[in-house]
């Protein structure tokens, strides 16, 4: 099986950073309530939590996207070992 590896757009990693996000902010919001019973709580931990690690999770991915190691060519196979 011949494995391609790419470079990822920024609009790419935009796009999974939000779907993830979304995820979490419900995940988030879940858990703290259910551990305080308030929505109020719940709601301002989910917005700070979410907020600051979107941008982390982006600038992560960039970065590694800007490190070759463990990259091929787009137009050579990667080796399957």
């Amino acid at each position: 099986m011949k494995k391609y590896f790419f470079k990822e757009r920024w609009t790419r990693s935009l796009v999974k950073a939000i779907s993830y996000r979304v995820l979490i902010i419900v995940l988030d919001f879940l858990v703290i309530f259910i551990l305080t019973g308030k929505v109020d709580i719940a709601f301002w931990f989910m917005m700070m939590s979410n907020l600051y690690t979107s941008v982390a999770y982006v600038v992560h991915e960039r970065i590694w996207n800007n490190i070759d190691w463990g990259k091929a060519s787009k137009d050579h196979p990667a080796n399957d070992a």
